[in-house]
């Protein structure tokens, strides 16, 4: 019966709900250290895991992608958000080219010319091309294929308990967090805490959202955002646009690993935000 339930972010396919409670619990941990509460024992903490849900199908399988290069991004929802990715690392990073009005337009080389330009900046300097349009395809897979979205809100479903005061999510799981709060109002959970998530990028994931409009999330009655000024993924920094004043939104700075959940966990803003869903102060 935990009391704060995490839920992980895109490119965890190959991990699991034991390896994620490694990594996040030590991070929190320190964020409510940091903000003066008291730390939770491994079992007040447990993990909703869906990544599973990406892996490649049909066989055995490992811990490789498949290789993918600019052929396989599909048009829409997957060049769209790397054109986004695109033109936010050119604003944080004056190392990346602007993409221009014309690319943006969606030129033939557009997709392409949009991979080069990541993998010369900054925050995708560690991560492999094909790991990154395996990326775009989770968001994908999530946003437009109803038995994965039902699946992966499972997942969380299943995780919380009454005892559950806090979700903390990161990443495209403060999507499946969000959605799954929204559908569950008799729920008891008192605080979302979301980590460098798109929820606010209007025409690619707010719009797709459901319930649409910008819902409260269910039973929440306190929501804090945390985003890092130079965290791509989380293009829209201020939540309290698209879903009303009542976010707490805080900028924050993880170094180079700009997006990493355990930058995020480790901050004071998280560890207050975390203190207080499970001790009210």
């Amino acid at each position: 019966m935990s009391l704060v339930v995490c839920v992980h972010g895109i490119g965890q396919q190959f991990s699991g709900e034991d390896e994620q409670h490694k990594r996040w619990l030590p991070a929190m941990n320190d964020g409510l250290r940091r903000a003066g509460h008291p730390v939770l024992a491994p079992e007040d903490v447990s993990c909703a895991f869906y990544g599973d849900l990406f892996r490649p199908p049909g066989r055995r399988l490992s811990g490789t992608l498949p290789p993918y290069d600019a052929s396989d991004v599909a048009e829409g929802l997957e060049s769209e958000l790397l054109l986004s990715w695109w033109e936010e690392a050119a604003r944080v990073d004056e190392a990346v080219v602007s993409p221009g009005e014309r690319t943006l337009m969606r030129t033939p080389h557009a997709v392409q010319r949009a991979l080069d330009a990541l993998s010369g900046s900054s925050f995708f300097a560690d991560i492999a091309l094909r790991a990154l349009i395996a990326d775009t395809k989770q968001v994908r897979a999530y946003l437009t294929d109803p038995s994965v979205r039902a699946a992966a809100q499972e997942r969380v479903a299943a995780s919380i308990t009454p005892r559950t005061r806090v979700v903390v999510a990161h990443s495209l799981g403060s999507v499946v967090a969000y959605e799954t709060l929204a559908a569950h109002p008799e729920w008891a959970v008192d605080t979302l805490v979301t980590l460098g998530s798109p929820l606010g990028i209007r025409h690619l994931v707010y719009h797709r959202l459901l319930p649409a409009g910008g819902v409260w999330p269910g039973p929440v009655r306190h929501w804090t955002n945390i985003a890092d000024a130079g965290d791509v993924v989380a293009l829209v920094k201020d939540l309290a646009g698209p879903f009303g004043p009542r976010v707490e939104n805080h900028i924050v700075h993880n170094g180079a690993r700009a997006h990493d959940v355990d930058r995020y966990l480790n901050t004071v803003e998280a560890g207050r935000a975390v203190g207080r869903g499970c001790h009210g102060n």
